[in-house]
Protein backbone atom coordinates (compact mmCIF):
# COMPACT_ATOMS: atom_id res chain seq x y z
CA UNK A 1 0.00 0.00 0.00
CA UNK A 2 1.40 3.39 -0.98
CA UNK A 3 1.94 6.22 1.45
CA UNK A 4 -0.92 8.11 -0.17
CA UNK A 5 -3.29 5.17 0.33
CA UNK A 6 -2.29 4.85 3.97
CA UNK A 7 -2.90 8.54 4.47
CA UNK A 8 -6.36 8.30 2.91
CA UNK A 9 -7.27 5.30 5.12
CA UNK A 10 -6.10 7.19 8.21
CA UNK A 11 -8.11 10.30 7.32
CA UNK A 12 -11.21 8.21 6.67
CA UNK A 13 -10.86 6.47 10.03
CA UNK A 14 -10.50 9.79 11.85
CA UNK A 15 -13.53 11.18 10.03
CA UNK A 16 -15.71 8.20 10.99
CA UNK A 17 -14.53 8.39 14.59
CA UNK A 18 -15.38 12.09 14.81
CA UNK A 19 -18.82 11.49 13.30
CA UNK A 20 -19.54 8.84 15.91
CA UNK A 21 -18.93 11.38 18.68
CA UNK A 22 -20.84 14.27 17.14
CA UNK A 23 -24.21 13.25 18.61
CA UNK A 24 -25.58 14.46 21.94
CA UNK A 25 -24.32 12.78 25.14
CA UNK A 26 -26.36 9.78 26.34
CA UNK A 27 -27.79 11.66 29.34
CA UNK A 28 -29.05 14.43 27.06
CA UNK A 29 -30.81 11.83 24.90
CA UNK A 30 -32.36 10.33 28.03
CA UNK A 31 -33.59 13.70 29.28
CA UNK A 32 -35.12 14.47 25.90
CA UNK A 33 -36.83 11.07 25.48
CA UNK A 34 -38.18 11.14 29.05
CA UNK A 35 -39.43 14.72 28.84
CA UNK A 36 -41.41 14.05 25.67
CA UNK A 37 -44.12 12.31 27.73
CA UNK A 38 -44.16 14.89 30.54
CA UNK A 39 -47.06 17.32 30.96
CA UNK A 40 -44.93 20.21 29.67
CA UNK A 41 -42.18 18.74 27.43
CA UNK A 42 -40.56 22.01 26.31
CA UNK A 43 -40.23 23.33 29.86
CA UNK A 44 -38.94 19.93 30.99
CA UNK A 45 -36.20 19.79 28.35
CA UNK A 46 -35.22 23.43 28.83
CA UNK A 47 -34.99 23.33 32.62
CA UNK A 48 -33.13 19.99 32.70
CA UNK A 49 -30.53 20.96 30.09
CA UNK A 50 -28.10 22.03 32.82
CA UNK A 51 -28.30 18.52 34.33
CA UNK A 52 -26.95 16.88 31.17
CA UNK A 53 -24.21 14.48 32.22
CA UNK A 54 -25.60 13.96 35.73
CA UNK A 55 -28.83 12.16 34.81
CA UNK A 56 -28.55 8.42 34.17
CA UNK A 57 -31.52 6.81 35.96
CA UNK A 58 -35.23 7.48 36.59
CA UNK A 59 -34.30 8.42 40.15
CA UNK A 60 -31.79 10.99 38.84
CA UNK A 61 -34.49 12.45 36.59
CA UNK A 62 -37.04 12.63 39.38
CA UNK A 63 -34.54 14.40 41.64
CA UNK A 64 -33.51 16.81 38.89
CA UNK A 65 -37.07 17.82 37.96
CA UNK A 66 -37.94 18.15 41.64
CA UNK A 67 -34.87 20.35 42.21
CA UNK A 68 -36.03 22.60 39.38
CA UNK A 69 -39.52 22.87 40.86
CA UNK A 70 -38.17 23.55 44.35
CA UNK A 71 -35.82 26.26 43.11
CA UNK A 72 -38.64 28.01 41.22
CA UNK A 73 -40.97 27.71 44.23
CA UNK A 74 -38.35 29.25 46.53
CA UNK A 75 -37.82 32.13 44.11
CA UNK A 76 -41.59 32.64 43.93
CA UNK A 77 -41.90 32.56 47.72
CA UNK A 78 -39.30 35.32 48.07
CA UNK A 79 -40.97 37.35 45.33
CA UNK A 80 -44.40 37.04 46.97
CA UNK A 81 -43.03 37.99 50.38
CA UNK A 82 -41.43 41.11 48.89
CA UNK A 83 -44.61 41.93 46.96
CA UNK A 84 -46.72 41.59 50.10
CA UNK A 85 -44.52 44.10 51.89
CA UNK A 86 -44.86 46.60 49.02
CA UNK A 87 -48.63 46.45 48.51
CA UNK A 88 -49.74 49.03 51.06
CA UNK A 89 -51.56 51.01 48.36
CA UNK A 90 -53.10 47.97 46.67
CA UNK A 91 -56.71 46.88 47.03
CA UNK A 92 -57.76 44.74 49.96
CA UNK A 93 -58.56 41.85 47.59
CA UNK A 94 -55.13 42.05 45.95
CA UNK A 95 -53.32 42.07 49.29
CA UNK A 96 -55.38 39.12 50.49
CA UNK A 97 -54.58 37.13 47.33
CA UNK A 98 -50.85 37.75 47.72
CA UNK A 99 -50.90 37.00 51.46
CA UNK A 100 -52.72 33.71 50.81
CA UNK A 101 -50.17 32.82 48.14
CA UNK A 102 -47.29 33.50 50.52
CA UNK A 103 -48.66 30.83 52.84
CA UNK A 104 -49.58 28.38 50.09
CA UNK A 105 -46.27 28.59 48.25
CA UNK A 106 -44.45 28.38 51.57
CA UNK A 107 -46.22 25.06 52.14
CA UNK A 108 -45.26 23.96 48.62
CA UNK A 109 -41.60 24.71 49.32
CA UNK A 110 -41.70 22.56 52.45
CA UNK A 111 -43.46 19.68 50.67
CA UNK A 112 -41.08 19.73 47.70
CA UNK A 113 -38.05 19.95 49.99
CA UNK A 114 -39.27 16.97 52.03
CA UNK A 115 -39.83 14.97 48.85
CA UNK A 116 -36.37 15.72 47.50
CA UNK A 117 -34.80 14.50 50.73
CA UNK A 118 -36.88 11.35 50.56
CA UNK A 119 -35.94 10.58 46.95
CA UNK A 120 -32.25 10.73 47.83
CA UNK A 121 -32.63 7.80 50.22
CA UNK A 122 -35.16 5.44 48.66
CA UNK A 123 -35.04 1.95 50.27
CA UNK A 124 -34.91 -0.16 47.10
CA UNK A 125 -34.06 -3.29 49.08
CA UNK A 126 -37.29 -3.15 51.09
CA UNK A 127 -40.37 -3.40 48.85
CA UNK A 128 -42.83 -2.36 51.56
CA UNK A 129 -40.80 0.64 52.71
CA UNK A 130 -40.16 1.65 49.11
CA UNK A 131 -43.88 1.73 48.32
CA UNK A 132 -44.60 3.71 51.47
CA UNK A 133 -41.91 6.27 50.63
CA UNK A 134 -43.13 6.56 47.05
CA UNK A 135 -46.69 7.10 48.30
CA UNK A 136 -45.42 9.88 50.57
CA UNK A 137 -43.51 11.46 47.69
CA UNK A 138 -46.54 11.41 45.40
CA UNK A 139 -48.79 12.79 48.15
CA UNK A 140 -46.43 15.66 48.99
CA UNK A 141 -45.84 16.71 45.39
CA UNK A 142 -49.56 16.45 44.61
CA UNK A 143 -50.25 18.67 47.65
CA UNK A 144 -47.63 21.17 46.45
CA UNK A 145 -49.30 21.27 43.04
CA UNK A 146 -52.70 21.81 44.67
CA UNK A 147 -51.29 24.72 46.70
CA UNK A 148 -49.89 26.30 43.55
CA UNK A 149 -53.19 25.90 41.69
CA UNK A 150 -55.09 27.36 44.68
CA UNK A 151 -52.72 30.32 44.73
CA UNK A 152 -53.35 30.86 41.02
CA UNK A 153 -57.12 30.63 41.48
CA UNK A 154 -56.94 33.35 44.14
CA UNK A 155 -56.06 35.91 41.47
CA UNK A 156 -59.07 35.29 39.23
CA UNK A 157 -60.97 38.25 40.67
CA UNK A 158 -57.91 40.47 41.10
CA UNK A 159 -56.84 43.21 38.69
CA UNK A 160 -53.60 45.11 38.33
CA UNK A 161 -50.04 44.65 37.14
CA UNK A 162 -49.07 42.41 40.05
CA UNK A 163 -51.74 39.92 39.02
CA UNK A 164 -50.18 39.24 35.62
CA UNK A 165 -46.64 38.97 36.96
CA UNK A 166 -47.66 36.68 39.81
CA UNK A 167 -49.83 34.50 37.55
CA UNK A 168 -46.95 34.06 35.11
CA UNK A 169 -44.55 33.03 37.88
CA UNK A 170 -47.04 30.71 39.59
CA UNK A 171 -47.93 29.07 36.30
CA UNK A 172 -44.27 28.23 35.63
CA UNK A 173 -43.83 26.74 39.10
CA UNK A 174 -47.01 24.67 38.73
CA UNK A 175 -45.90 23.34 35.34
CA UNK A 176 -42.48 22.40 36.72
CA UNK A 177 -44.14 20.65 39.68
CA UNK A 178 -46.43 18.76 37.32
CA UNK A 179 -43.37 17.54 35.42
CA UNK A 180 -41.73 16.50 38.69
CA UNK A 181 -44.80 14.47 39.66
CA UNK A 182 -44.70 12.72 36.29
CA UNK A 183 -41.05 11.74 36.78
CA UNK A 184 -41.77 10.46 40.29
CA UNK A 185 -44.64 8.36 38.96
CA UNK A 186 -42.24 6.84 36.41
CA UNK A 187 -40.19 5.22 39.14
CA UNK A 188 -40.97 1.49 39.16
CA UNK A 189 -42.62 0.73 42.48
CA UNK A 190 -41.02 -2.08 44.45
CA UNK A 191 -38.12 -2.72 42.07
CA UNK A 192 -34.53 -1.48 41.78
CA UNK A 193 -35.28 -0.10 38.30
CA UNK A 194 -34.93 3.47 39.52
CA UNK A 195 -31.22 2.88 39.97
CA UNK A 196 -30.69 1.30 36.58
CA UNK A 197 -29.52 3.34 33.62
CA UNK A 198 -32.33 4.61 31.50
CA UNK A 199 -33.24 3.56 28.03
CA UNK A 200 -35.54 5.54 25.78
CA UNK A 201 -39.24 4.85 26.53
Amino acid sequence: MTSLSLLLVLLLSLSLSAAAHDGPPPSQDLIHSSCLQASYPSLCIRTLSSYSGAVNTPQDLAQATLSVSLSLARDLSRYLSNSSANLRQASKRQRAAVDDCVEQIGDSVEELSNTLGLLRHLPYGDRRSFRLQMSNAQTWVSAALTNEDTCLDGFKEVDGEVKFDVKKRISKVAKATSNALYMINRLDVGTPAGRKKLTAP
